[in-house]
Formats: structure tokens, C-alpha cells, sequence
């Protein structure tokens, strides 16, 4: 049987968040489109990523506050936490979503759905279950799976990732976290809640590229909540815990040891590129992922790469669907584009979130010195915060002559405040505009707003040349 051949304007290699939305825009702009995916629609964000972990936090949330009612007058019974309901609640999530990433709507777009694994087999052409795609220009959108460190007995000792810890029924009675950045604690916070014991295990500082002035607020927050976080701890070793109780036991390299039923590996991911064959292709490619210049070419001119694919770009479900846009720019219309990430925020959904774009103060110190201006806005000055008992939170804004360079905000909603700034630095905005901005009151954006106003409440109000103009015209009458 001869194999069929296929000849697209676009192949798009990965049905994550990146490659679905180069084939969705595509296709609906005219182009012919091939996509190719081996695993599950949606890839990592719908099925074992930002949907799961944000439903699963949302049931630890109830959770958590329908024990936390008496500082508000509201006494209800002892809370129970249903495991498996909790499990069920993350399912239908990824149910209701999942139907937007289906085979059936894409091919009902006009894209023809491939589900096989590709590999490449020239400069410009894939091959995948007996299909060879000759397609004008190419998109790997393969995203990353968990890296797996090389610790000693970890690879023969069970434990979860990212991947596999959504299809736990029993709740753990206590969960190791080995990692101590997003993912591990959003995973110990919904953990916690739930009813489980839980230990966070970091080499070095529990999020460690955030700002530390920020990031202390949200881990005393989940300390507080009874998770133990173990900083500068370097796990030596993993095994079976002793008998009879069993579970995994974790060493560091001090002679610390902790035992627990669960342990989850939380320690980064790593770009899926295998088995693609990119050598035949002339992609260069690392441990990093695919190398791409500032306009997503790989070095092959043919083929582009986005998402947690390629090398060097912000690993985010939100970044991968803004290069996505980039992409369909330059292929479909031959316009330049550059991959500027200076204004991509992010955002950790512990409780308090916390989110930045742009620098944190130190980079910024590094590059503009004296000349950064550094804004500090409590959330207690805030009459909601105060209202809804969320005092706990710091709006950190980057300030050089005038124009926000970077914003970094702790507290609640801080993954909603932050689009703000995110807006107002992509568009080189003034503190003034915000400064200006009518925000309805009471609400967590008056932060923003007032953080804005202190800019320029010395230059208003300490001004002595301010001071002589009002007496001036009152004088004048």
C-alpha cells in the first residue's frame, strides 16, 4: 500500500496550547493545515497541567475556607474533605474544556488531524503512520514533560509528577514534594487543604525567581497553613521508607531524612523533542530545546518552534499562545516579527497568588542603578483587602523616569492585578495614565492606581515651587 501525501501550507507538530492555536488561526485565515499529535488534545495545560492544578487548588480553596468562616461570624460543622470527589470536580474541568481542543472541532475548522508521532525525514518533510506531509513551512509545538532528576534510587523508587499525580483517588496522608517552585506549591497548598500532610523539599530557595521580598509573603502564608518548607536541602538519595509503614524515604545531603506515603518530583520540565528526528531536518537542537532566532526560526528557515519546544522562551501556556500569533504572522503574511517577552507576566495561583512582568528589583538594579525608582503598596491600605480579611500582600512596582519597567505583586487576585501592568509596559505607558485611571472603589485595583499616585505624590506635595503657585494664585484670587 502506497503511503498517502499530503501537501499543507502548514504542518503543526504538538496539540498544546501553541500548536492548536497556530492550526486554529491558519485555517481560518485560509491556509491548508496538517496537525499531528500522538497523545491527547490539548496537550500538558488541558490534561495534565494548568486545568487539573487550577481545579484541584479550587476544591482545596472550599476547603480551606469553609473552615475558615469564624473570623467572618460564620461557625459551620467539622469540614470533610471527600478525595475522590475533590478528583471528580478536576475531571469534569477537563471534560467541559476539552471538547474546544477536540479532533472534531478542528476538523470541523478544516484541519486534518493526524494522531500519530511524527518524525522528520528531510528538510521538508515529516512522515507519521504511513502519511508524509510536504508541507510549505513547519511549527514543532511538542511542549515538555518533567524532568526526573538523576538522584540515587530515585528511578526504582515509585513516585508521581506533574503527570500522574491527577489520577490519585486516595488522598495521601503525606505527601514529599521534591521541588519548590510553582508547581510544588501549588501541589502542596491543594494537597494541604485536603487534608494531607505535606513537606516541600528545595535545593536552594523556594521560589527562587521571584523576588524574595514577594516570595516570603506567599511561603509564610502556606507555612502558616502547616506546610514544612525545607530550603537548601539537596536530595542525596531516595528509597522505601522502613517497615512496616513503608511509603518513600528522601535524604539530603546533610543527613536529613524525611519519610512519607507519596513522594511527587517537582523539579522542573524539559522539552519533548525526541524521536523527531531533527538531525535529517538540520535543526539544531539541546538540552534546552529547539534553537530559534527572535523571529521562532529554527535553523532550518522552513521550520519554527514555539512553546516549551524551543530554547530560551518563557515556559508558559499564555507565552506559547502569543508566539503562536507571531508565527501565523510570518508564515501566512511574510511580516517580521520578534519574539519580545519584556512585558510576559506570570503568576503563581498558591493563596496568596503571586505574579510579576517584567524584572524583579534586583535585575532591574542591575540595569538601570540609581536611576529605578522602587514602589511599595501594601494590600492593609486597601479598604477591600481589609474587608475581605486579605491584608497579606505587597504591590511592588518598578519605576525608571516615569515609565513602569517591571511589576510584582503578592495578595489576592494578584494573577488578575497584574494585567494591568502587563498592558501598561508592553505599551511603554506613563504613570500618569494609570495615575489617572478612575477605579471603582472598594476594589483590589486601587492598589494599582495608588501606586501610581505615589509617584508623583512628592513631586506634588513636597514641591516648594508647588507650594509658591497656590499662594501665588490665591493671592490673585
Amino acid at each position: 500500500m502506497s503511503e498517502r501525501i499530503l501537501t499543507p501550507d502548514l504542518c503543526v507538530i504538538g496539540a498544546g496550547s501553541g500548536g492548536l492555536s497556530v492550526a486554529s488561526g491558519a485555517v481560518q485565515m485560509g491556509a491548508s493545515v496538517v496537525l499531528i499529535e500522538a497523545g491527547e488534545m490539548g496537550g500538558d495545560c488541558l490534561n495534565t497541567g494548568c486545568v487539573p492544578s487550577k481545579a484541584l487548588l479550587a476544591a482545596g480553596k472550599a476547603a480551606h475556607h469553609a473552615a475558615a468562616g469564624a473570623r467572618f461570624g460564620v461557625t459551620a460543622g467539622p469540614v470533610a474533605v471527600d478525595f475522590a470527589a475533590a478528583k471528580d470536580h478536576v475531571a469534569a474541568a477537563i471534560a467541559a474544556i476539552a471538547p474546544h481542543d477536540s479532533v472534531e472541532r478542528f476538523e470541523g475548522l478544516g484541519v486534518t488531524v493526524l494522531k500519530a508521532f511524527a518524525r522528520f525525514e528531510g528538510p521538508d518533510e515529516v512522515s507519521a503512520d504511513g502519511t508524509r506531509i510536504r508541507a510549505r513551512r513547519f511549527v514543532i509545538a511538542t511542549g515538555a514533560k518533567p524532568a526526573i532528576p538523576p538522584i540515587p534510587g530515585l528511578a526504582e523508587t515509585p513516585h508521581l509528577t506533574s503527570e500522574t499525580i491527577f489520577g490519585l483517588r486516595e488522598a495521601p496522608s503525606r505527601l514529599l514534594i521534591l521541588g519548590g517552585g510553582a508547581i510544588g506549591l501549588e501541589m502542596a497548598q491543594a494537597h494541604r487543604r485536603l487534608g494531607c500532610e505535606v513537606t516541600v523539599i528545595e535545593a536552594d530557595r523556594a521560589l527562587g525567581r521571584e523576588d524574595p521580598e514577594l516570595a516570603a509573603i506567599a511561603l509564610d502564608a502556606l507555612r502558616a497553613e502547616g506546610i514544612e518548607i525545607v530550603e537548601g536541602a539537596r536530595a542525596a538519595s531516595v528509597g522505601a521508607g522502613p517497615a512496616p509503614s513503608g511509603g518513600v524515604r528522601l535524604a539530603v545531603e546533610d543527613g536529613r531524612s524525611w519519610t512519607g506515603s507519596h513522594l511527587l518530583v517537582a523539579t522542573g520540565r524539559a522539552p519533548d523533542v525526541s524521536g523527531l528526528n531533527l538531525e535529517a531536518a538540520g535543526i539544531a537542537a539541546d538540552r534546552a530545546g529547539v534553537k530559534v532566532d527572535a523571529g521562532l526560526r529554527t535553523t532550518n528557515r522552513r521550520v519554527y518552534a514555539i512553546g516549551d519546544a524551543a530554547a530560551g522562551l518563557p515556559a508558559f501556556t499564555h507565552s506559547a499562545g502569543w508566539q503562536a500569533g507571531l508565527v501565523i504572522r510570518s508564515a501566512l503574511f511574510r511580516l517580521p516579527v520578534t519574539a519580545e517577552t519584556r512585558a510576559m507576566p506570570m503568576a503563581v495561583y498558591t493563596d496568596p497568588e503571586l505574579a510579576r512582568v517584567g524584572p524583579t528589583e534586583a535585575e532591574a538594579r542591575a540595569t538601570h542603578g540609581d536611576r529605578l525608582e522602587v514602589i511599595r503598596v501594601p494590600f492593609a491600605g486597601s479598604d477591600r483587602a481589609v474587608a475581605e480579611g486579605a491584608t497579606a500582600g505587597l504591590l511592588k512596582l518598578l519605576v525608571v523616569k516615569g515609565r513602569p519597567v517591571g511589576a510584582g505583586i503578592v495578595g489576592a487576585q494578584a494573577g488578575e492585578l497584574i494585567g494591568l501592568w502587563t498592558l501598561a509596559i508592553g505599551a511603554k505607558m506613563k504613570l500618569g495614565a494609570v495615575a489617572g485611571m478612575i477605579a471603582p472603589y472598594p476594589t483590589l485595583g486601587e492598589l494599582s492606581k495608588r501606586a501610581a499616585g505615589q509617584h508623583f505624590s512628592p513631586r506634588l506635595f513636597e514641591s516648594p515651587m508647588v507650594r509658591r503657585v497656590v499662594r501665588l494664585l490665591a493671592r490673585l484670587g
